[in-house]
Parts: C-alpha cells; structure tokens; sequence
C-alpha cells in the first residue's frame, strides 16, 4: 500500500513523526509537508508562483505551500500510485464546522477532489492539556485499519478525531457520526485598541449525536465528509436525478 502522508503543522510537527512512525508497518510511505505551519489556513491553494520541493531525509519532503498544494503534487507528481493520502495528526480538534477552515481536513478534501481515498486525523485536547503522541498514533493507526476495510464513495473522506486521553480509555470507542452545525463560541475582548480573542472551545454548542459529543465524551469521532457539489452530481449520474 503507498501512503502519502501531510499536515498543516509543518514538516517537522511530531504529530507527523508519530503518524510516519505508525504507518510505516501498514505501507510504504512518504511525506510531503509545509516547510512551515499552515494552521487554519482551509483550502488555500499556490497558483501564482511556483512551489519548491526540498528533501529532508529519505521519503520526508518539504514544500513551501499549503497542506492542498502538498496534497496534489504529492498525488499527481511525487506518487501518483498513492493509495491513500493521511493528513495529521493534527495538534488540535477538528470538529464539526472546523472543517471550513482546517488546513489538515483541506489536504484530505483536495485528495478526495482528485479521486484519491483520504482521511484527517486530529488529536483534541482541553485547555492546558498535553498530548500523547504514541498514544494519538496507535489510534491512528487503528482507525485507518478500520476505515481502509470500508467502501469510500466517491467525492469523499473520512474526518476523525481522538479524544482528550485524559478522559478516554486506553481503547477508546469509535463512532461513526455526522459532523456538527453549530458555529464556534466565538468571543472577543477590546484592550488598548485591538481585539484579543477569547472564545472557549470547549464552550461550544453541539447536537448529542454529533462528532463534537462524541469526542468531548471520551469517544473517537468518525465522520464520512462530503466534498459538496460534486458528491451530489456523482450520484445523480448512478441513480439519476431525485
């Protein structure tokens, strides 16, 4: 299986390291990532200048785009035989309408635009809390066993999320949900003129069955995303229009 693995936290982020480190006995992978962190970019894309390659090490390069310019030379230029482009693990939930602005699900979207399966993974913590990198690994690693048995429609990728391990088991359930419509709890505050913003994420509103319940309470999130328009036209050209 070939693996092209990204992020949006650069190419030296260790949630990156920890995915490499955990896929690599599930197939041959190869890293194409920011040179620098591209956090909260959304789907920002490179058209007017042209994109360097530099190589790190064997199978881990940089490129001077964001996490979608990484997405496609990855597939159309480094590995065109990719099976799956992996995206993560992102320090950092992305949950519900988190995926309009995440750089790590971008990556998995652009994939998923050019026909290729594809799945972000994000690790979610509390205020003030550490991350588990081994752990968030492990997870991914098992998630994408799951996931890589299961039938991917076109136009497609799969969002997943762990939850804080300070409050998950060892072995956390995974949920297939939806992901949640609720906008953030945004908030700011006006000091010696400019706004400092001071929203709480974890105060966010969500429906019960939702992927941001679900992570919140302990469990991992599995949501199936479509890529909008064109996964609406590549079923009405299987069934015809409804």
């Amino acid at each position: 299986m070939q693996l092209v693995l990204t992020n949006d936290d650069g190419v030296h982020a260790e949630g990156l390291a920890w995915l490499q480190r955990c896929m690599t006995a599930l197939g041959d992978v190869v890293i194409l990532a920011p040179s620098e962190p591209y956090s909260s970019c959304g789907h920002q894309i490179t058209t007017h200048r042209p994109l360097t390659v530099q190589r790190i090490a064997e199978g881990r390069y940089a490129l001077d785009g964001s996490p979608a310019d990484c997405a496609r030379l990855g597939l159309l230029c480094l590995r065109a035989d990719a099976s799956w482009l992996l995206s993560g693990i992102n320090a950092g939930g992305n949950l519900g309408i988190d995926l309009y602005m995440s750089g790590t699900v971008a990556a998995a979207r652009e994939a998923a635009l050019l026909g290729f399966p594809a799945i972000a993974f994000s690790q979610y913590r509390r205020r003030g809390g550490s991350i588990d990198w081994d752990w968030s690994g492990q997870m991914a690693a098992r998630v994408f066993r799951h996931v890589s048995a299961l039938q991917l429609p076109p136009a497609h990728f799969w969002n997943v999320n762990f939850p804080d391990p300070s409050q998950a088991p060892s072995q956390p359930e995974i949920i297939r949900c939806d992901p949640d419509d609720h906008p953030l709890a945004v908030a700011y505050q006006y000091e010696a003129g400019q706004y400092h913003y001071r929203g709480v994420y974890q105060e966010r509103k969500h429906q019960p069955d939702s992927d941001v319940a679900h992570c919140f309470a302990g469990r991992i999130s599995l949501s199936l995303v479509s890529c909008g328009i064109l996964a609406a036209n590549s079923s009405e050209s299987e069934s015809g229009p409804r």
